[in-house]
């Protein structure tokens, strides 16, 4: 088969984090990378030494080139490069939140739309083992009627240890926690339970208003299921990023993305295997359903338009 050929656009973390699963992934090969940061472009080759830096984006998002881009900048450059995907006729790969300002994300997810145009949204629990095995218990209704949703983040410190090198994300207007993680399960949500309406929302913020949130509580509502949420930062302990879904016959715990503990009423069991690194077996699944994808075959990804609809969840929350 034919290997894939995947651009990147966006060097920090995340882009430096798909280019090692892209490079060990069967199916893809590595057409080139791009960031305006030469630090981050140098940093990126002392991972990966025989990576291509282009000159530009251009010159990376080119149906010549690449078969796929994967856009991994901050969230309001999305739309500018996944544009110049659709003219290029290259298919869309970005990172989440697909943006930050709705009515610009509305306008992407309309053209994106009217050109037919291949997109897809990072949200990587698409692929991950723990929401499968909840779907297929839905489905089959092992959990019983379902009496709500609680979903717990809570962070010693914002941005963590391994992000401060992006420090876009402390500031309000397009970083913060609830963008960056709380995203992430209002999509688990939304797959398992549908569209959420929000019911109300009550953010806390510090005295500087360019920083982003501290707390949250809100609550939504998914076709009548409560859904409720709890984000916190600051204070000691190990950091905290949960979902539980609460059924009458059995509850399932999603935590920190990848593991998954169910209860018929008694202790937490987990139920999946150990795993040394589930992050990586995550992006390799994501991966292959990312090559299903550009093969127009069955796929669990997420759309631009699912997308959108975390989003407009997203910002109510931020917004109170």
């Amino acid at each position: 088969m034919e290997k894939k050929r995947a651009a990147v656009v966006g060097l920090g973390i995340m882009g430096r984090r798909m280019l090692a699963n892209l490079e060990r992934h069967p199916d893809f090969e590595i057409a080139g990378a791009w960031d305006p940061s030469p630090a981050s472009s140098s940093q990126a080759t002392a991972e990966l030494p025989d990576l291509r830096i282009a000159s530009g984006p251009d010159e990376l998002i080119d149906r010549d080139v690449a078969d796929v881009v994967y856009i991994a900048c901050p969230p309001e450059w999305h739309k500018q490069y996944a544009l110049m995907a659709v003219e290029a006729g290259v298919a869309v790969f970005t990172e989440k939140p697909l943006g930050v300002d709705i009515a610009e994300s509305q306008d992407l997810v309309a053209r994106l739309e009217a050109a037919g145009a291949p997109n897809v949204v990072n949200f990587v629990q698409a692929s991950c083992e723990a929401l499968e095995i909840t779907q297929a218990a839905l489905a089959k209704k092992q959990l019983g009627a379902i009496s709500g949703v609680d979903i717990i983040v809570q962070f010693k410190q914002w941005p963590r240890d391994w992000q401060v090198a992006a420090d876009w994300l402390r500031f309000r207007d397009a970083g913060g926690y609830i963008r960056e993680v709380v995203s992430h399960f209002i999509f688990l949500t939304e797959r398992l339970f549908g569209p959420a309406r929000l019911v109300f929302s009550e953010p806390r913020y510090p005295s500087d208003p360019a920083l982003c949130e501290t707390h949250l509580a809100a609550r939504l509502d998914c076709g009548g299921i409560p859904v409720n949420i709890f984000g916190s930062c600051g204070g000691v302990g190990p950091d905290r990023q949960e979902v539980t879904i609460w059924g009458s016959e059995q509850s399932h715990r999603i935590s920190d993305f990848y593991f998954l503990a169910t209860s018929d009423g008694g202790d937490w069991r987990d139920a999946l295997p150990p795993d040394a690194d589930p992050r990586a077996t995550t992006l390799q699944r994501q991966l292959s359903n990312v090559g299903l994808w550009l093969d127009g075959k069955p796929h669990p990804l997420a759309s631009a338009r699912d997308a959108l609809s975390v989003q407009r969840v997203i910002e109510g929350m931020l917004a109170g």
